[in-house]
């Protein structure tokens, strides 16, 4: 079976190996009385590990074997490898984890093995040459991809019997399926006729540039272009362009859970009646189908306790190994799961080979993890076959660290662009005009309502929760206008709800004064937000491109008018040091080149933008200890520091009074996980209901004051709680937790 997944993969002698050898110490009489259950804590896998490297030559498979239960280890040094020792580790309390080897005498389990009729046999090309980079890291991890997926299925077949497979992709059908929708959608559309233009434009490139040639690629194009259905059809053209490859699945990469609610959205009902539910996978931390990849194997943060149903135990499944043709899935899901070490994270890895990546508003990728995501995702393409696709309306200039990308990999990074310069998308879609503030400009929020206000409708996007709650008070005070307030602090079924809203007062038909206050939670992919007049705080470069792209959205006014301002406000301004470097950045380029030559449709301005905040950025120090630990080749070091998110957070299942169901689903959502403990069906049902938090450095926070730890089994959860405190959220603003905590500096 592990042949079987690296097939294609360039490893099936060492996936054979690593099959034959992963459990070579169970082939003795310690092992056979654990089976009868006679004794505890033993080891039966680092005789194999040992065996793989000491008699085959294989450090490839000597890591795998030896993390099929514990997680890959260091592999960067001989003394590494000389730790799997049985000489070494034969006793307890020589042994890293305290247990007890099954067998020392490593002959003898050889002998047995063979006896039995299998002949390992040393490969002739390994797949780990123990070069200090990305690639070779990757390489332990596809191999060890192989074998994991294979141990738990093969285990699974045992006691339930062989799981069904998923359904295959069938790019013809289901690109027939996409095209239908995009008919429906033109159709049933008010845009005016230049964006209908432009949309169609972008689509008839992405389906004439499938035809080249597996690789990298950038999708750069404007916001409201149509770009979630025109790259999924590059894909399945893509795939029927290239039919020599052995096609699996297209994965969907996005940074927000807005956005990866919406895209999942909008795929199944392009797919689920023709194709049924298991051919798109949502895969998340709040999809209630299992951890993050940082999250404790053992069940720490995770709905262990199992739903059993037949369908939740079929998500659960395709989940575990991503065997369904369309994933839609996190960027911390799918990135960080490419440096994990932790067999359940690793074990999909496989199945990125010869498939299509799309990874949705790249620009929000962190620079400190930037080369050697660039690196990894390179390694994948030119090794792997597979295809990936940088998507955003703000590219970065990932090409300008091409030789620093190829010093932490095989290859550098040189894309091909999906969409030729000819079509001028961006200067066609010039649909506003940028106000640009004074360095000595500054706004009070009263200021800031004021101006709201005059206009009939208005959006205004600030940098934090705090700002838009503060901002928001201040335009309700006013009372000239209704208003709205979106941020993460509230709940997604709340923001949905107060959304849909938002977007039937945006009409060009609405004569009623409407004003909506939002952090940047509304700045990339969600659909619908389209006013005539947009102020945006100061911020990235990117950040207020995409900020505008909310304005005059469809094209319905000759021109959108959008305002950006320093806010005059005391104390922390960005959420994050990075977010402040490239705010910095903008501020000097628009220093530099005056306001006439800030022109948010310039790709060239882009480019410039990006070299001086790469040029600002100590890449050398950004990121050093990762570095590190990958020219170590530790494997749980690299899988530790590698993180999209700085803070890691808390799930949080907030008292929202539901418009219709009032308080009854917060109600019923508290009484069954008092019942019966945390599960993926319940997971599946809170995550409407849920905000995450900061996770607080102190046990002291008051914001544990509030927070009732849901039970996991024999002990607590550490990350899923009910806040226990109504009047603390607000239906206009939120969660709005006693001030002191990290809350509001998100």
């Amino acid at each position: 079976m592990a042949m079987g997944f690296a097939s294609g993969l360039g490893m099936e002698e060492e996936a054979r190996l690593a099959g034959i050898l992963h459990d070579l110490g169970k082939y003795s009489p310690v092992f056979q009385d654990r089976l009868h259950g006679i004794g505890t804590g033993l080891d039966h896998w680092s005789a194999g590990a040992w065996v793989a490297i000491k008699e085959f030559r294989s450090k490839a498979a000597a890591l795998a074997i030896q993390g099929h239960h514990i997680g890959l280890q260091a592999g960067g040094t001989i003394e590494d490898f000389r730790s799997m020792d049985p000489e070494r580790i034969g006793k307890s309390s020589s042994h890293p984890y305290g247990l007890a080897l099954t067998e020392t005498n490593t002959d003898l389990l050889l002998e047995r093995l063979r006896a039995d009729g299998f002949d390992p046999q040393r490969p002739t090309t390994p797949a780990y040459t123990s070069s200090s980079n990305c690639a070779s890291m990757f390489d332990v991890r596809m191999l060890f991809s192989a074998l994991v997926d294979a141990d738990y299925l093969d285990t699974e077949a045992h006691f339930s019997g062989a799981r069904l497979a998923g359904p295959r992709l069938g790019p013809e059908a289901a690109l027939e399926a996409v095209e239908a929708a995009v008919r429906e959608i033109a159709a049933e559309s008010t845009a005016s006729d230049s964006v209908r233009q432009v949309r169609g434009d972008l689509w008839d490139a992405c389906l004439a540039s499938a035809a080249m040639s597996p690789g990298l690629f950038t999708l750069t194009a404007p916001t409201g272009a149509g770009k979630t259905l025109s790259m999924l059809a590059f894909a399945l053209k893509h795939m029927m362009a290239n039919p020599n490859r052995s096609t699996r699945r297209v994965i969907m990469v996005a940074p927000f859970l807005s956005i990866i609610d919406q895209t999942a959205s909008i795929f199944r009902s392009v797919f689920d009646k023709r194709f049924g539910r298991d051919y798109v996978l949502e895969h998340h931390s709040l999809s209630g189908t299992g951890a993050e990849p940082g999250a404790n194997e053992t069940g720490g943060g995770s709905a262990e306790a199992v739903d059993r149903s037949a369908a939740a135990l079929r998500d659960r499944q395709l989940c575990e190994n991503w065997d369904s043709p369309i994933v839609v899935t996190t960027s911390v899901q799918f990135l960080e799961s490419l440096f994990s070490n932790r067999p359940s994270a690793a074990r999909k890895l496989h199945r990125l080979a010869n498939s299509v990546i799309l990874l949705d508003e790249i620009q929000t990728l962190p620079l400190d993890v930037v080369l050697p995501t660039l690196a990894t995702l390179s390694h994948l393409s030119k090794r792997y076959g597979t295809t990936v696709v940088l998507s955003t309306a703000t590219q970065p200039a990932f090409c300008q660290l091409d030789d620093k990308v190829r010093a932490l990999g095989t290859s550098g990074w040189a894309p091909r662009e999906i969409v030729p310069e000819s079509l001028r998308l961006f200067e066609r879609s010039r649909r506003v005009s940028v106000g640009w503030p004074r360095r000595d400009e500054k706004a009070t929020w009263r200021d800031i309502a004021d101006r709201l206000t005059s206009e009939r409708q208005s959006v205004c996007i600030v940098n934090l929760k705090r700002h838009a709650v503060d901002l928001a008070r201040q335009v309700n005070e006013l009372g000239v206008a209704t208003v709205k307030h979106i941020s993460t602090s509230m709940c997604p079924r709340h923001r949905r709800s107060v959304l849909d809203e938002a977007r039937k007062y945006l009409s060009v038909n609405n004569p009623e004064r409407f004003c909506l206050i939002s952090t940047q939670c509304i700045e990339a992919g969600v659909d619908g937000i389209d006013s005539p007049f947009l102020m945006r705080s100061f911020g990235p470069l990117e950040a207020i491109a995409q900020a505008a792209g909310r304005c005059n959205r469809s094209g319905a006014y000759e021109i959108g008018r959008m305002v950006v301002f320093h806010p005059a406000v005391e104390g922390v301004l960005y959420p994050g040091d990075t977010y402040q470097r490239a705010a910095q950045v903008t501020r000097a380029m628009l220093d530099d080149m005056g306001p006439e030559r800030m022109d948010i449709y310039s790709p060239e301005l882009f480019e410039g933008y990006y070299r001086r905040l790469y040029a600002a950025t100590d890449f050398a120090e950004t990121g050093r200890k990762l570095a590190d630990a990958i020219r170590a080749q530790h494997f749980p070091e690299v899988a530790r520091l590698y993180r999209l998110i700085e803070n890691s957070s808390i799930n949080v299942v907030v008292p929202y009074r539901d418009e219709v169901l009032g308080m009854a689903p917060f109600e019923d959502l508290v009484a069954e996980v008092r019942a019966t403990g945390l599960t993926r069906q319940w997971v599946r049902k809170a995550r409407e209901y849920t905000v995450s938090l900061f996770r607080p450095t102190s046990l002291a926070d008051s914001v544990y004051e509030n927070l009732e730890p849901v039970s996991l089994g024999d002990k607590l959860s550490t990350e899923w709680f009910i806040y226990g405190q109504a009047t603390d959220y607000s239906l206009t603003y939120g969660l709005v937790p006693t001030p002191g905590s990290g809350f509001w500096n998100a």
